[in-house]
């Protein structure tokens, strides 16, 4: 085929190609020529040379209007197809150029940005002095404009690192907040929190090179006592690797125990007795020193078929371990004892515990059936209250269902506690907790199930009784 005909081939053919729509190049503006009928798209104005001095200036304003209005980058500002809808003037078309007063000289409706009203008032303030300002007056009008923005911007971002602050587990974002304090740890305010932290910082590892600081590490141990997350959602949520937040996990709960056990503490005699609750009182007088009770976590089951034997309790029916628990009149825990599996009895766990030593001639130990240990708490001199019940007897004497309902009224309180110790910390509360926290590490005579059992306790204990004392 010769070249001519190509060429006009060519020709011909564009002629009928169907025209290109034209789009607004406003930030968020939809319009477009193929779509919206009889709307004005307008080139941004280009700058006139050849008819002197003063339309070369008159033409760099307006462009420079245009373009600071619009906040058009370079490559757009130069580019041939850059089109303004009518959507964006007052009038729907731009306005003569040599009336530089009127408010369509530029763009200056639905522009996609705030502070647009601002720019444009600022610009046209440099053209109604003189009529013509120079490009210098614009800009620094301009950057007038830009420094309040900058002022505005700073805010918002002091505002987002506030809330950026929030979210993250900083000593900042505690206070002030007592109840996001008593959500992840279950401890009263912000106050009682620093003074255990404090009390355990000096012990807590960290180097420049360490991903989380001390209180971080501190506040991880507590979110998994309080609502017992899994380690994987620890490390998502302090943005660290599994193993790190496993070894801040194991270690950080030694130095818990280790700092809090001393304050599970046997009260005083005299202390107990000038702080005797009033229900307490109309029972049995001040001599009771302690209500005893046991609770069950509930374990993995055990490969080991002895193992199985010794955790399989037969009240929960499921792999268990258990801890006696001895609660003073007052409402707080004086003691725990170490972990045993869920088949041992109450009975052999209360003389095995060494909890019985504590006991002063004269005291009262309050109990449930399964407490009968009369004679172990009579070595003391001390007397067991245990509800009665009819052993080859069709009901009980007046005088035994009295005595029953006080100790029922007195055990109550025991069984609070003991829930409130468990609903405030859910790690106690698994369904299965894994075998491995069963195991005690070489040289120690407390498996990590003990530790978390004992500061789960004194942690409980900082919180306001719920025994009235009236």
């Amino acid at each position: 085929m010769p070249l001519p005909y190509l060429s006009k081939y060519c020709f011909l053919s564009a002629t009928f190609l169907p025209k290109m729509p034209q789009f607004c190049a406003v930030l968020g503006c939809s319009s477009r020529s193929n779509r919206e009928k009889g709307k004005g798209y307008y080139r941004l104005p280009k700058v006139i040379t050849h008819k002197g001095e003063k339309w070369k200036k008159l033409t760099e304003q307006r462009r420079k209007k245009w373009i600071a209005n619009l906040r058009l980058q370079t490559r757009r500002a130069e580019s041939a197809n850059t089109r303004v809808c009518g959507d964006h003037f007052v009038n729907g078309c731009p306005s003569a150029l040599v009336a530089s007063e009127s408010v369509d000289w530029a763009p200056t409706v639905k522009l996609g940005y705030q502070n647009t009203e601002l720019m444009s008032e600022g610009l046209s303030e440099g053209t109604q002095d003189e009529g013509y300002a120079d490009a210098g007056c614009q800009m620094d009008l301009t950057m007038d404009v830009l420094e309040k923005m900058e002022v505005v911007i700073r805010e918002n971002l002091v505002e987002l690192g506030e809330k950026v602050l929030d979210c993250k587990f900083t000593p900042q974002s505690f206070e002030n907040n007592d109840e996001k304090t008593r959500f992840y740890t279950g401890l009263p305010n912000f106050l009682v929190l620093m003074q255990i932290f404090r009390l355990c910082e000096p012990e807590i590892t960290c180097c420049p090179l360490s991903v989380l600081s001390k209180f971080e590490q501190f506040i991880l141990v507590l979110l998994r006592l309080r609502l017992n997350l899994p380690l994987k959602d620890l490390a998502f949520r302090f943005n660290i690797s599994l193993s790190t937040a496993s070894r801040v996990w194991y270690r950080l709960i030694d130095i818990l125990y280790e700092n809090l056990e001393f304050q599970l503490e046997w009260p005083k005699r005299h202390i107990l007795h000038d702080t005797m609750p009033i229900v307490f009182r109309e029972a049995f007088g001040c001599k009771v020193s302690v209500i005893l009770d046991c609770f069950e976590v509930f374990i993995e089951r055990p490969s080991n078929l002895l193992a199985q034997a010794q955790t399989w309790s037969n009240y929960k029916h499921h792999s268990t371990v258990k801890f006696l628990i001895g609660v003073a009149p007052q409402g707080f825990v004086t003691h725990i004892s170490v972990v045993w599996g869920g088949r041992v009895s109450d009975k052999e766990l209360t003389i095995q515990s060494g909890i019985l030593k504590n006991l002063l001639p004269g005291d009262i130990v309050v109990a449930d059936r399964g407490f009968n240990t009369s004679e172990n708490v009579g070595f003391y001199c001390a007397k067991l209250q245990i509800p009665t019940f009819p052993t080859g007897r069709k009901q009980l004497t007046p005088f035994k269902v009295a005595e029953t309902r006080k100790v029922a009224n007195l055990r109550k309180h025991v069984e609070r506690v003991t829930g409130l110790v468990r609903r405030k910390y859910q790690i106690l509360q698994s369904k299965a907790m894994a075998i491995e926290n069963m195991a005690t590490k070489p040289g120690e005579a407390l498996a990590l199930i003990g530790k978390i059992g004992v500061i789960c306790c004194v942690l409980s204990n900082m919180s306001e009784s719920i025994v009235s004392l009236e």
